[in-house]
């Protein structure tokens, strides 16, 4: 009976260490070292890559620090002019003074910038206000995009707004483009300034993709009035300054006097850093074109670092003091810091 019995509990044991075997296998040595939990796909664990050599040093903590690095920095672009409204191109960094929150700043980096890539957006008020002179208008605008965008380097886009804003050309170095992009503009309608201008900051310069720095800039062929837009004239204004945008103003006010419209313009020019352009004589508007041309390539740009920064989200103000007090300098008035 013994006999019988010995052979069926070794036979027991070893399918028992069978079963145990494939239940709870141990795991291979590249596994030892995993994470108890991951969201990888399947395929994945037999491509994921050794763990770091030295964990103070991770991907995820490199990351942080590129973007601490950044929030830290303000960058600004701004225009010199002395007392006839002449630029001021060969200026250093020893004739200025940085002011962040009413706060001396440490200046990062210095240069004049008469070469940076431009993103340009050409926003035409297309409502019945501006019909009377609409034609002149387009032909001076084409004169400065062809003048302006230079091919594989520069980009620009075309909006044309009533009581909607409508892009006719979307971003381009093709002056061609850019230019039937004019020509497709059609007045008539009512007038949503603002939206436009909100529209063409949040989902066009803010979304454009870029390699390296930029100059961007919105030049607004208006009158000023508006009677159609859902956001208001500082919601429009305070989107232009979390993009960075300039802004340069047109009036097509041909009345001699300024209105209400053109308070306006110069409200959202000088807010922007930009400058309010007032050609009461339709041979003037190619006169403004050509001046926001030259002033685009007459800037100067600083990096700086404020002094109490903290990413709360709160607007700063910005000064830019030239040391000479017959020199006019422009810029925007403020940014928003960032929120953490």
């Amino acid at each position: 009976m013994k006999s019988r019995i010995f052979p069926l509990v070794v036979a027991f044991l070893v399918l028992a260490g069978s079963l145990i075997g494939q239940t709870t296998p141990s795991p291979p040595p590249a596994a030892q070292n995993a994470p108890a939990k991951t969201n990888a796909p399947p395929d994945a664990k037999t491509q994921a890559p050794p763990p770091p050599e030295n964990p103070a040093k991770s991907d995820s903590d490199e990351s942080v620090a590129t973007i601490v690095h950044v929030v830290n920095e303000v960058r600004v672009i701004f225009t010199v002019t002395d007392r006839h409204g002449h630029y001021i191109k060969d200026l250093k960094e020893n004739d200025f003074a940085v002011i962040d929150d009413k706060m001396p700043a440490e200046m990062r980096s210095f240069r004049s910038e008469t070469d940076l890539p431009l993103q340009v957006g050409l926003l035409v008020d297309a409502s019945n206000s501006v019909r009377d002179r609409f034609k002149f208008e387009q032909e001076a605008a084409i004169e400065f995009l062809n003048a302006i965008i230079r091919p594989h380097y520069d980009k620009a886009f075309v909006v044309g707004f009533d009581a909607t804003p409508e892009v006719t050309q979307d971003f381009t170095d093709d002056t061609g483009n850019l230019s039937a992009g004019v020509r497709m503009l059609r007045p008539g309608g009512g007038t949503a300034l603002y939206d436009a201008l909100y529209f063409a900051c949040r989902d066009k310069l803010m979304k454009q993709e870029q390699a390296g720095p930029v100059r961007r800039a919105i030049i607004l062929l208006t009158d000023g009035e508006d009677n159609l837009s859902h956001v208001t004239r500082e919601e429009a204004i305070e989107m232009a300054e979390r993009a960075e945008v300039i802004v340069y103003t047109i009036s097509t006010n041909i009345s001699g006097m300024k209105g209400k419209g053109d308070k306006v313009l110069e409200r959202i020019a000088e807010a922007t850093g930009g400058r309010a352009f007032f050609p009461f004589q339709m041979r003037d508007v190619a006169d403004s074109f050509l001046s926001i041309q030259e002033e685009l390539r007459s800037q100067y740009a600083v990096a700086y670092k404020p002094a109490n920064f903290v990413a709360d989200g709160r607007y700063r103000t910005i000064e830019i003091l030239a040391q000479d007090r017959n020199l006019k300098v422009r810029t925007r008035k403020g940014y928003y810091a960032p929120k953490q």
